[in-house]
């Protein structure tokens, strides 16, 4: 056997162990798992998207709860001075942080 198809072979024996290994890892997370059958990743549910009226309203009311600092504080994160400058993008992220208060 030559030297070139010795390494082949040798290469090809190496994939195939890394294979059982993988799969041997594969079956103890199932084994160690809560069901005992191995974890599907769950589809991420999409965030909710809220509308500019929706975000003033929600955070009026923490406002007049009292929390008018913290909500601004939670804009200022979040690259804006006021609601007005908030981008769309962050009205989840923002809705998410007011949410807890109070």
């Amino acid at each position: 056997m030559s030297k070139m198809s010795e390494l082949d072979f040798l290469v090809q024996e190496l994939k195939k162990c890394g294979e059982s290994l993988v799969n041997i890892a594969d079956e103890l997370t199932g084994v160690f798992s809560e069901t005992g059958e191995k974890k599907e990743e769950a589809p991420a549910e999409p965030a909710k998207e809220y509308t500019f009226t929706e975000v003033r309203a929600f955070l009026a009311e923490k406002s007049r709860a009292g929390h008018t600092a913290e909500i601004r504080k939670i804009l200022e994160a979040h690259g804006a001075d006021k609601l007005s400058a908030l981008d769309k993008g962050e009205y989840a992220a923002v809705m998410a942080e007011a949410e807890v208060l109070g």
